[in-house]
């Protein structure tokens, strides 16, 4: 079963040469080679598309564009350029653990009826190990918000690491708009009407400082939820 594993990136000079290194190890090891590590760089002005640039090889591509447009821009740029049987995406940081990969993969060759696995930190009491307590909060507001707003019916639709089958992201992606961090929530509101089955799995932060983060957390969630609602119509009127 080939292993796409997708990785947007945005000013992650910090993180990067580590991120190749770790991810490019862990997945010849889960895989015995059968991969690619797809990054895709959303208009980063801090040079660390040339890092990745200098590691591509058979296993490793780098793909993107110029001008910032937002992660949700890249993971559907990078699914795009996608192979895999499995196609994964996540963060450059690692956030979640190399492990997981290994836990999501086996959990799609065991589970040969799902078609998207949500990683959720809900699911475990450890799930949220390293988050503050208002970046916590506001991750549980935004879920319950989702739920009431959009008819979500998963634990946690923001959870930075998400598997599909090759045919399922395929057939999704292209039908998504939204360029912001809601764009996990339209990918999902448009899995549950094409049809396909969606398993969630516990996963837990080891990897993650909020000084470090994208988000500014007041700001981005009530334009997530802004975006939710624009989303809610684009489902409804593409369907």
């Amino acid at each position: 079963m080939r292993l796409s594993l997708c990785i947007p990136i945005y000013n992650e000079k910090a993180n990067i040469a580590a991120s190749v290194s770790a991810y490019k190890s862990a997945l010849y090891d889960i895989t015995g080679g059968d991969f690619e590590l797809i990054y895709c760089d959303d208009g980063s002005t801090d040079g660390c598309a040339d890092t990745v640039r200098d590691e591509t090889d058979g296993h490793i591509r780098l793909t993107g564009y110029e001008k910032n447009r937002g992660k949700g821009c890249a993971v559907r740029t990078a699914i795009e350029a996608a192979s895999g049987d499995v196609i994964i995406y996540t963060d450059c940081d690692n956030a979640y653990g190399t492990e997981t990969i290994k836990r999501a993969l086996d959990y799609m060759e065991e589970n040969p009826g799902t078609d998207v696995l949500i990683g959720s930190r809900r699911l475990g009491e450890d799930g949220y190990a390293g988050y503050s307590v208002i970046r916590k909060l506001a991750s549980e507001v935004y879920v319950w918000m989702l739920k009431l707003i959009a008819g979500f019916h998963h634990s946690d639709s923001q959870c930075g690491f998400k598997a599909f089958r090759g045919n399922a992201a395929h057939d999704i992606f292209p039908r998504c708009m939204t360029d912001g961090f809601a764009f996990d929530i339209e990918a999902l509101l448009f899995a549950e009407r094409l049809g396909y089955r969606i398993d969630e799995f516990p996963v837990r932060i080891i990897n993650h400082s909020d000084a470090t983060s994208k988000i500014h957390i007041f700001g981005d969630t009530f334009r997530m939820l802004r975006d939710v609602l624009k989303i809610k119509k684009h489902v409804k009127a593409s369907l």
